[in-house]
């Protein structure tokens, strides 16, 4: 029997490079962020998709500026060795004051590819 659904793991055994973005993202470091992305990633975050490392560090930018929060890192999953879900709570002073996303990751050749975030 196959079971498609994605494994709860121990955050700390996440990828290192996913793990690496976490820290710079919680850091606000957008150098550091970017550099875990291939040269032709995508990111996706509210519905709007941020092609190449360029708009990606455009994004990181705009969305540190935008509102104060912190994060909290409550949940890790592995679907497979090159998708990875990592679920952050933000607390902050953005409308509703508490939210959960879902980061979704995809790896390739030990650098992400794409980033997916959901609520």
């Amino acid at each position: 029997m196959h079971d498609d659904q994605p494994r709860t793991i121990a955050p700390d055994i996440l990828p290192e490079v996913v793990i690496r973005y976490l820290t710079a993202h919680d850091a606000r470091d957008t150098a550091t962020a970017v550099s875990v992305f291939t040269d032709d990633a995508t990111v996706t975050d509210d519905g709007t998709a941020h092609e190449g490392t360029a708009a990606i560090a455009e994004w990181l930018d705009r969305s540190a500026a935008e509102f104060t929060y912190t994060t909290r890192l409550i949940d890790a999953r592995r679907a497979d060795a090159t998708h990875y879900v990592a679920t952050r709570r933000l607390e902050g002073d953005f409308p509703g004051g508490v939210v959960d996303l879902h980061y979704g990751f995809t790896l390739r050749d030990d650098l992400v590819e794409r980033l997916v975030i959901k609520v």
